[in-house]
C-alpha cells in the first residue's frame, strides 16, 4: 500500500474564500488534506504573526483523511500552528492560495499567501504558492484546476524519488502566462559575519 502524502494548506483570502475550496478539491485527490487558514481575509500582512491577541484554532472537520481548521490569526500563524499543534511536525508539501489576484514581483513581500510559502520553505518544506491573475468578485477558479494538480504532483514525484529539488517558492498564476519559480538559497544569520 502506498502512503499518502500530507498536503498542507493555507492562504491569506480566508477559509471560506473561493480558491482555497478549489485548491481543497484538488488536493484531495492527492493526498491526506489538513487545512489551517484564517477565519477572515488577512491580504497583504505579509510575514506578520500575532503577539497581542491569543491564538485560537477552531476545528471545522476532522475526519481520516481530511481535517479543517479555521485560525484567528495571519496565514504564518496558521503556518506555525499547523505544523506545531495540529500536525506536530512536517507535511510532505506545504499550498497556499489560490489567491485571488496577482503575487508577482514585490507583491510577494507584502503578500499572506506566499509569507506562508516562505514560512513553510524556511522549515525544510516544499511549498507552493498558487494565484489566479483576476480581480473580478466573479473570478472562475476552475480552470486553475488542471495546473494546480500538475505543479503539486510534479513537485511531489521529485521529493519523494531523491530528484533534485531546490527550496523554491512557486508563485503560479494563470492568465496567458506559463508558471515560473523562483529558487530560494538557504541562509542563516551570523553575528560574526553575516549570512
Amino acid at each position: 500500500m502506498i502512503k499518502k502524502p500530507t498536503i498542507f494548506i493555507t492562504n491569506d483570502d480566508g477559509i471560506n474564500a473561493p480558491g482555497i475550496r478549489t485548491l481543497i478539491e484538488v488536493m484531495r485527490g492527492i493526498g491526506r488534506v489538513v487545512v489551517v487558514a484564517p477565519d477572515k481575509p488577512q491580504s497583504g500582512t505579509g510575514h506578520a504573526i500575532t503577539i497581542q491577541i491569543p491564538l485560537r484554532l477552531v476545528t471545522i472537520i476532522k475526519e481520516e483523511e481530511y481535517e479543517e481548521y479555521s485560525c484567528n490569526g495571519t496565514p504564518v500563524d496558521c503556518v506555525k500552528l499547523g505544523f506545531k499543534i495540529v500536525l506536530k511536525g512536517r507535511p510532505d508539501i506545504l499550498v497556499s492560495g489560490i489567491n485571488h489576484g496577482s503575487n508577482a514581483s514585490i507583491n510577494i513581500i507584502y503578500s499572506g499567501t506566499m509569507a506562508a510559502v516562505l514560512e513553510g520553505a524556511m522549515a525544510g518544506v516544499p511549498s507552493i504558492g498558487f494565484s489566479l491573475l483576476n480581480y473580478s468578485a466573479d473570478a472562475d477558479f476552475q480552470p486553475s484546476r488542471q495546473y494546480v494538480q500538475q505543479i503539486t504532483e510534479t513537485v511531489l514525484e521529485k521529493r519523494t524519488s531523491g530528484g533534485h529539488l531546490p527550496e523554491c517558492q512557486y508563485s503560479v498564476g494563470q492568465k496567458r502566462r506559463p508558471a515560473r519559480n523562483c529558487c530560494m538559497p538557504s541562509g542563516q544569520w551570523n553575528m560574526a559575519g553575516g549570512i
